[in-house]
């Protein structure tokens, strides 16, 4: 349609609050580094040195090549942050959700998940061969009313949500969620990947933000490669799950294990998260600051609460293309998500917004998005109509 490919652009060195593609300077809003630590020297620091102690693979899974230090370091610490027994870090973070539901459930059991759950939710539900059933997003009701009729007719149930969804920017309804888990004997799994460094005031996820004891989620699930900087996924859980996980989830048993260099980055930024309370609450003021200014411009942020993640719908999937590309030209890099990411008319520009930003940074994205936007709003009308049937 004339306009440069949105994705796989080529970034020149660390991609932060700022990045360098073709050589020029963008503010970056497409990065996940939620409170800058990709860039700290204290994660840096102990990478190299994982590096130098452990080298850089442990050459296969943990079930042959035995097991690092820095690896059992890392999941003492994820499952003391979620008051759990134990924790187990994946090599992948789609892979931990894939590995982990495709491993617990079977076909005498039940799987509900919320219908805007990420792909790898739904990818292990299918691979675990349960009843697979999806609620509309959030609403609770519905699950309540599903898990009354069915709960019954099966021998396990599990329900998973996310803390802080990804594409639409607002969080699941943690306390309602532990109270239907707790009347019809289910399991829930909530899906930090995007809450943790962010929600709560210190940071600590979802059960912070909500005042929920964490022990009364069965499984909490994370990446470590958003606020934590590095790559792979855990999950934390009873000792009894993460012993079965241990021998049963394929994408830990057939899997390499993490590498240690990521695993020292990960701890890093942990330890990092825990002392870092000034940084989260820049992070807020800057998503805060995003979403208002946002409004103020009459721009469509859907359901989003304003924390970090911040869509800006366009509907469009050819007019989010447009605005995205031409944004890159003004030095503003930003993703559009279109369709099928997302439903038909639905298309948006999906911003990150990071603790590193700076208010500049920010009050010229808003600025050259609205007029993009208004651009394109009178001067891409009929390729819109053609590209939305």
């Amino acid at each position: 349609m004339g306009h440069r490919h949105p994705y796989f652009l080529v970034h020149e060195g660390r991609a932060g609050a700022s990045t360098v593609v073709d050589g020029e300077s963008l503010i970056n809003f497409s990065s996940y580094d939620y409170l800058g630590f990709n860039q700290h020297p204290d994660v840096h620091r102990a990478a190299v040195e994982a590096v130098g102690l452990y080298g850089v693979s442990p050459s296969a899974s943990r079930l042959v090549a035995g097991e690092r230090k820095i690896h059992t370091d890392l999941e003492r610490a994820l499952a003391e942050h979620y008051s759990q027994d134990a924790s187990l870090s994946f090599v992948s973070g789609y892979g931990t959700n894939v590995s982990v539901i495709g491993a617990l459930m079977g076909p005498k059991d039940l799987i509900l998940f919320d219908s805007l759950a990420h792909n790898s939710i739904i990818a292990g539900a299918k691979l675990s061969g349960a009843k697979v059933r999806s609620f509309p997003h959030n609403d609770l009701d519905a699950l309540d009313a599903a898990l009354q009729r069915r709960r019954g007719l099966y021998q396990r149930v599990l329900i998973v949500a996310e803390g802080l969804y990804s594409m639409d920017g607002d969080v699941c309804d943690l306390p309602r969620l532990v109270d239907i888990k707790t009347r019809h004997r289910a399991m829930l799994m909530i899906d930090e990947a995007h809450s943790l460094g962010v929600l709560g005031r210190h940071g600590r996820g979802s059960f912070e933000r909500f005042g929920v004891d964490p022990r009364s989620v069965d499984i909490w699930m994370g990446t470590l490669s958003k606020t934590l900087a590095s790559c792979g996924g855990f999950v934390a859980a009873s000792s009894t799950l993460i012993e079965f996980f241990k021998h049963n989830a394929g994408g830990f048993v057939f899997s390499v294990a993490l590498a240690p260099a990521f695993a020292a980055a990960a701890l890093a930024a942990h330890r990092l998260l825990l002392v870092s309370g000034e940084r989260v609450e820049r992070l807020r003021e800057n998503a805060g600051l995003f979403s208002r200014l946002a409004r103020s411009q009459g721009l469509d942020l859907g359901e989003s609460l304003g924390e970090a993640v911040i869509p800006v719908i366009v509907g469009d999937s050819v007019r989010a293309v447009a605005v995205s590309s031409n944004l890159l030209g003004r030095g503003v890099n930003v993703q559009p998500i279109i369709y099928p990411a997302v439903r038909d008319g639905a298309a948006r520009l999906r911003f990150f917004i990071s603790s590193e930003h700076s208010r500049e940074q920010i009050e010229v994205a808003v600025l050259c998005l609205a007029e993009e936007l208004r651009r394109a709003g009178t001067e891409q009308g009929p390729v819109a109509q053609r590209g939305s049937r």
